[in-house]
């Protein structure tokens, strides 16, 4: 077996192309755009190279064929949390053979030592956990935009390689034509009713840079108490919110202020992916041209609850039921017949009991594991 770290050109190309060898008759798959993948790995693209390194290799058997690759990464804020030095592992794909997943997973392994990491976590991304992150264990459907897709025997490599389970993360489905359950529209409108300094506004492309900061500011304050919790940087948030500025929707982003003050967000967007299938990956000229037709036939019929937050002051106000009822009361008569919200760990008891008062039911979870090395 010949292992290759990706540093030219050809490497790059191949570990893109590992994904397209191992998913070529799986019907589901969605190919992420390549630039996308790229980025994650490009100090000028990812803020997260400003305190952390990453690496990654391509794998191909004696005849030069591809069949694996995986990506190491850490994160130097995160890194250090007690005793743990932690570092992660993603992008994994392997031929159904696990002796050769095992070498793969070795390689990755090998250069974490060396960074005395003693503790790894994954599949992971090197980014924030709104993307790639986690193993596919139930719900092997079409994957939205952002989120990890593999073949079910993946589980059985990591578990047997000795990767434990360090969190569940949830997925419902909600059918939006259903609408939304009567006894949740009541809290809505009533959490509005008592709330005469309640301002809602949608995410505005205008207002770009203020929009970034409120949710910044929302989001490192609803999220400090988490372990190993390092806060977001409005580089990152900004670079978010211009990767979804050719498909976003305004109507299904909205922020809520309490006397002006950043106090909730929801975060709902098209789901892309159902153009993305079309494009292998590639956004020439031509796909381009492709996925703006696609977009204007309405072919997204989708939508990706990516994140809520709320301000620590103003939980328990029902700020979020109020602007997930913002964003749905409109898509019951849009082209949207489809809502996931993902995803949820299972620790987070409050949101939750939100998705099951919308009415929403189990459609995928996704295993975070940690391996002690």
């Amino acid at each position: 077996m010949q292992i290759i770290e990706v540093k030219s050109k050809k490497d790059k190309k191949d570990f893109l192309d590992v994904a397209r060898v191992i998913y070529k008759n799986d019907p589901v798959w969605v190919c992420p755009l390549d630039q996308e993948i790229n980025n994650i790995f490009d100090p000028k693209e990812n803020v997260f190279f400003q305190n952390g390194d990453a690496a990654r290799w391509v794998f191909k058997d004696d005849k030069g064929n591809l069949i694996g690759r995986i990506a190491a990464f850490i994160n130097e804020n995160k890194a250090n949390f007690g005793t743990q030095r932690i570092g992660g592992i993603g992008f994994f794909e392997s031929i159904n053979d696990k002796s050769i997943a095992f070498q793969i997973f070795d390689t990755a392994k090998k250069w974490l030592l060396e960074r005395k990491v003693n503790t790894v976590q994954g599949p992971i991304n090197f980014g924030e956990n709104d993307s790639y992150w986690g193993l596919l264990v139930e719900g092997f459907t079409h994957p939205s935009n952002g989120m990890a897709y593999n073949p079910p025997h993946y589980r059985d490599f990591f578990e047997a390689y000795g990767f434990k389970k360090k969190m569940e993360q949830l997925t419902n489905h909600l059918n939006i034509k259903d609408g939304l359950p009567e006894r949740f529209v009541k809290i809505a409108k009533y959490a509005i009713s008592k709330k005469p300094n309640l301002t809602l506004k949608p995410l505005n492309a205008d207002r770009f840079d203020e929009c970034a900061a409120d949710f910044m500011e929302i989001y490192n304050s609803a999220w400090a108490h988490h372990e190993n919790f390092t806060p977001i940087k409005k580089e990152y948030v900004k670079e978010t919110f211009e990767k979804v500025k050719p498909f976003y929707d305004p109507n299904y982003i909205w922020f809520a202020y309490v006397d002006g003050q950043p106090a909730s967000f929801v975060l709902v967007l098209p789901d892309v992916n159902q153009i993305l299938k079309h494009l292998n990956g590639k956004l020439s000229l031509w796909n381009k041209l492709r996925f703006v037709m696609l977009k204007r036939k309405k072919t997204i019929t989708r939508l990706r609850v990516w994140a809520m937050g709320t301000h620590p002051k103003f939980q328990n106000t029902g700020l979020e039921s109020v602007l997930v009822y913002k964003c749905f009361e409109g898509a019951m008569k849009s082209q949207y017949v489809e809502g996931e919200l993902s995803w949820v760990g299972d620790f987070n008891d409050k949101m939750i009991a939100i998705h099951k008062a919308l009415g929403a039911v189990p459609g995928k979870k996704h295993i975070t594991y940690e391996l002690t090395i």
